[in-house]
């Protein structure tokens, strides 16, 4: 996210990075923008925002040290999945306007799909600040209810995952139908890629797109009635869906 920040004009003297343990590429990264990598704490006022960027396993450990960094005016931009604002406020007492969002990893080429609910604390210039950052990387859709980031963060925030997946299931399938490993491989990235811009593109309905693809007793219509079968994909992604779900509700507390 960071780096899609940079890439529409973040001021990299604006940023200052907290990662106790950072890697080689964000050591690289900092040096080469001239961003501030783990100041001193007293160094700086507390900051605008202040994007909390952990695991949400590791909430519990943070806390201690973003929790003197958070001051009156600060508005506190959460991607945990499932930590609650309630969660995240026992644990960093000195937040109090907070937005909860769930970004996926397509951010980082300004392609991201995000999710964002804010507490009732979260002024309209607040809600401003984080709607630019978050908007500034890809797609924002504001949730009029928390209760619904797990289903957000299932959907979308694991989403690519599902899409990367599916790549490696088709060059499988491919190679097993006759291709080359190589060759099955690089048309199924070609056609994800492809089938994604064109989404990207069109305005009409993503059925109806499916619709264009598939000749009545065609090879596409083939695959589909194996694909949409009762036990087939939607209700994979069915169980799918519910089970990250479930998964980000065990998270919270």
């Amino acid at each position: 996210m960071l780096e899609g920040w940079l890439s529409v004009g973040l001021d990299p003297k604006a940023v200052a990075v907290i990662e106790p343990k950072p890697s080689d590429a964000l050591r690289r990264l900092c040096q080469e923008r001239a961003i501030r990598l783990n100041p001193p704490p007293e160094a700086a006022a507390p900051p605008d925002v202040l994007v909390l960027a952990v695991k949400p396993q590791a909430l519990e450990a943070a806390a201690g040290a973003v929790n003197p960094l958070v001051g009156p005016g600060t508005l506190l931009l959460s991607i945990l999945a499932g930590k609650t604002i309630a969660d995240l406020r026992a644990r960093i007492p000195n937040a109090r306007a907070i937005v909860r969002a769930m970004p996926n990893l397509p951010a980082s080429v300004r392609r991201g799909a995000t999710g964002a609910a804010a507490s009732a604390e979260v002024g309209e210039r607040q809600k401003a600040m984080a709607d630019a950052l978050l908007a500034s990387v890809g797609h924002v859709e504001w949730l009029d209810s928390e209760n619904l980031i797990d289903a957000v963060t299932a959907v979308s925030g694991s989403g690519p995952a599902y899409v990367f997946h599916l790549v490696e299931c088709l060059a499988e399938a491919g190679a097993a139908a006759g291709l080359p490993a190589d060759v099955a491989m690089r048309l199924a990235r070609a056609m994800v890629i492809g089938a994604g811009e064109l989404l990207a593109r069109s305005d009409l309905p993503a059925a109806s797109l499916r619709e264009n693809v598939t000749s009545p007793g065609g090879t596409t219509a083939a695959a589909l009635e194996v694909l949409m079968r009762e036990s087939g994909l939607a209700a994979l992604m069915r169980e799918a869906v519910a089970a990250a779900k479930r998964r980000g509700e065990e998270l919270s507390g």
